[in-house]
């Protein structure tokens, strides 16, 4: 039974758009008893070309409004937003904030060719946290970086496999295929969406390595060892959890949202005027 005591967090998500989805159902499938909020940014994706303030400002401002629904812990479910506004997020708002982390140390530790791939935007591969995890954990491994110009926008469109799909990763993988990369880290959470198209392209030689499964473990352990959250025991259905909120066109968060978990009613999904 549900103890009286117990209090289930309420956990706040985020991305540019749709990606964090891929975050999302990481989470909800390890802890089905939360309670969640999902905003989508996707009046402002892609974040990649923006300026860091911009972007700095975007996270405050989604910060603010999911604190103002509950949060009380914050996932940046977005590369680029974790390398540009996750520092100031941490000094300027009292909740934890868990960040995306490029997956490079599990890439390097595993590769056995010494070489691995990186697919990711241009903020996240320019981002000091990016960079400090490169010079940490791949020394002595070759690392083959590409930004995957235009690949965000074809996710939020939901074109997860055509002709323009794989034109655009052949261009990004098939450079890290022929250098011997045996490992190409997803540095993107919309990325995974497209994991079918990358495998058709690499074959099972390559290893994908998505970072979205660690960042849900890490949550998960942040919030076990927080002094006032007891475990609760959500009695609702894992598709009647979480409340979206999208800043673009409910269609886009609808499909892809249903596309992990298909019995979301309409009623989850709302527009943020944000």
């Amino acid at each position: 039974m549900h103890n009286q005591n117990s209090k289930n967090i309420t956990v706040g998500i985020f991305d540019s758009g749709v990606g964090g989805l891929s975050v999302w159902k990481e989470i909800v499938s390890l802890m089905p008893y939360n309670n969640y909020l999902y905003l989508a940014d996707s009046a402002w994706c892609p974040y990649g070309p923006r300026p860091q303030e911009e972007i700095i400002e975007r996270a405050r401002v989604i910060t603010s409004f999911l604190i103002g629904k509950g949060a009380g812990i914050i996932v940046v479910a977005c590369n680029t937003a974790t390398a540009a506004a996750i520092k100031t997020l941490r000094e300027e708002f009292t909740v934890p904030f868990i960040g995306m982390e490029p997956a490079v140390k599990p890439a390097a530790m595993n590769s056995k060719s010494g070489v691995i791939g990186v697919l990711a935007t241009k903020g996240t591969l320019n981002g000091r946290l990016y960079n400090q995890t490169v010079k940490r954990y791949a020394n002595g491994v070759q690392v083959v970086e590409r930004e995957g110009k235009g690949l965000v926008s074809l996710v939020e469109e939901g074109k997860l496999s055509g002709v323009e799909t794989d034109r655009l990763l052949k261009k990004y993988i098939h450079p890290m295929l022929k250098k011997g990369a045996d490992q190409i880290v997803l540095g993107c959470t919309h990325y995974p969406f497209l994991l079918d198209a990358i495998k058709q392209i690499t074959g099972n030689d390559v290893k994908i390595v998505d970072p979205a499964p660690a960042v849900a473990r890490h949550l998960k352990e942040v919030i076990t060892e927080s002094q006032d959250y007891q475990q609760g025991q959500n009695v609702l259905k894992p598709e009647e959890t979480t409340m979206f909120y999208t800043t673009g066109t409910l269609e886009t968060l609808m499909r892809m949202a249903r596309r992990i978990m298909p019995g979301i009613g309409d009623e989850k999904f709302n527009a943020a005027k944000i």
